[in-house]
């Protein structure tokens, strides 16, 4: 089981409009103790952790193309949480990607989402009974 995960990113602020508005939407609570990092909490113990990089190489920007991160997939708990998602999205700073078949969620209704700073999140919902 994974504890947390960390992003780098570009800037600090605009992060946290959007990574805010989309964990809280997932059930995360930001947690506020750590200053300069966001850091939010799942109640299931899992901590997603946004920084922003002190190292920033001007002009370059976080591709998921390039080796390492690809994307996030989060979990929903059911089809209307993910269309509530996707259709509030655009109003805090996430873009919904087109999709085409998906072969690891098994039949599960998918979306993409990607950020101003070229980060995606997959939403994962169980397909209807």
């Amino acid at each position: 089981m994974l504890h947390h995960l960390t992003l780098w990113v570009p800037d600090l602020r605009r992060a946290e409009v959007s990574w805010g508005w989309l964990l809280g939407r997932l059930g995360y609570t930001q947690d506020r103790s750590l200053g300069a990092v966001l850091l939010f909490r799942h109640e299931s113990g899992f901590a997603v952790a946004l920084e922003q990089s002190a190292d920033m190489v001007p002009g370059m920007l976080y591709s998921r193309m390039r080796p390492g991160l690809n994307h996030i997939a989060f979990a929903l708990d059911s089809g209307a949480a993910l269309a509530g998602i996707v259709g509030e999205a655009q109003e805090h700073g996430w873009v919904a990607l087109p999709i085409d078949g998906h072969p690891i969620a098994g039949g599960a209704h998918v979306a993409y989402l990607e950020d101003g700073d070229g980060f995606e999140v997959e939403l994962v919902a169980p397909p209807a009974s």
